[in-house]
């Protein structure tokens, strides 16, 4: 009889182990789910000073510069970054986190995009600099912007002679100014190519919020800008003859 005791006490023990265990492992993994969908903070993590592209905790990043750029990337937690540049001399740099599709669906296949996040910058008054949502899309083959700042002048597209004003969206507290304009035998994520950009600009400037990626994408095909295949959507720093630094403390990328 007491030996049945001691066994029945070694089950509830090693039982109540069990649980305990189970517990930890879904805590872990409720805690890495939650970092992989954007929570703020940038510890600091791969450092990057040259062309790059891959994944890092759960986020797609890319650093894409012209060869005389000097640009420092840091990848943080869940799609955070910070960075520096120098473009000078009619140079360009982009800094990018976010999602990569290899263009097989449209957005509407892919589901509603949103991303909320919070920014702070420096960029010179040289040039030009956004702070934007950027990406590719393929059949046809589109460079899109979402910009919702852009330093401290030249606001895109500016008075570019082949950007045509198409309309205007209200949205996330702001109106945005829709444009399309033309690349003529630049660079793309197809090689040396002619290409359409589509732009939504943000009236107000702000580096903190949330942008409704999805319903500019709507909005720009009922203007008869269409969209085609999604290569990426990404949380973006850019610039163009110009220097500066950035810090991206959040990057919350939700499809739902």
């Amino acid at each position: 009889m007491i030996l049945m005791e001691t066994i029945m006490e070694q089950k509830q023990i090693l039982l109540f182990i069990f649980i305990l265990t189970a517990i930890s492992i879904f805590s872990a993994c409720s805690s890495s789910r939650t970092l992989l969908e954007g929570d703020s903070g940038n510890t600091g993590g791969r450092t990057i000073t040259r062309n790059q592209t891959g994944i890092y905790d759960g986020f797609g990043y890319e650093l894409w510069k012209d060869n005389p750029v000097t640009a420092r990337m840091i990848l943080g937690n869940s799609g955070t970054f910070t960075c520096s540049w120098n473009s000078n001399g009619n140079n360009n740099v982009l800094f990018r986190t976010g999602r990569k599709f290899a263009s097989r669906q449209r957005h509407e296949q892919i589901g509603n995009i949103t991303v909320n996040y919070k920014a702070s910058w420096s960029p010179s008054n040289t040039g030009v600099s956004y702070l934007c949502i950027y990406g590719w899309t393929q059949g046809p083959l589109i460079e899109y912007y979402i910009v919702d700042d852009w330093g401290h002048s030249n606001r895109p597209p500016g008075s570019w002679s082949d950007a045509a004003h198409k309309g205007t969206i209200e949205i996330d507290g702001g109106v945005y100014d829709i444009y399309v304009s033309r690349r003529t035998n630049k660079p793309s994520i197809e090689g040396t190519r002619s290409f359409d950009q589509y732009w939504s600009v943000r009236r107000t400037k702000r580096t903190e919020g949330t942008i409704s990626v999805s319903e500019h994408f709507k909005k720009w095909e009922s203007l008869g800008m269409n969209m085609g295949r999604m290569f990426e959507v990404a949380l973006t720093v850019e610039g163009f003859n110009s220097s500066g630094t950035a810090e991206i403390t959040q990057h919350i990328l939700t499809i739902r």
